[in-house]
């Protein structure tokens, strides 16, 4: 295992999740009295998980049919839309 990339991934999917609706979700489900914070733990990261999984699956069978090259551009077109429709949206 490469330690400098599993680091950069980390920290950098770890600085994309703080604050968004899936922690707000977490921290409302945590509030429940009558749920174990361990379940809501334990649930919240198998679904983290789970998404992840995904995503290496997804991006792992793309860049067998497209260049990784392409996918950046892709990415970053995709990202600057969804960030010019939340503009919009404001």
């Amino acid at each position: 295992m490469d330690w400098k990339i599993f680091i950069t991934i980390f920290v950098a999917v770890f600085i994309a999740e703080l604050g968004d609706k899936t922690q707000l979700a977490t921290m409302l489900f945590a509030t429940d009295k009558e749920v174990s914070r361990y379940t809501v733990f334990f649930a919240a990261s198998a679904a983290l998980i789970v998404a992840s999984a995904i995503g290496v699956l997804a991006g792992s069978l793309l860049a067998e049919y497209i260049n990784v090259k392409y996918l950046h551009y892709i990415a970053g077109i995709g990202f600057i839309l969804i960030g010019a429709f939340t503009l919009y949206n404001a």
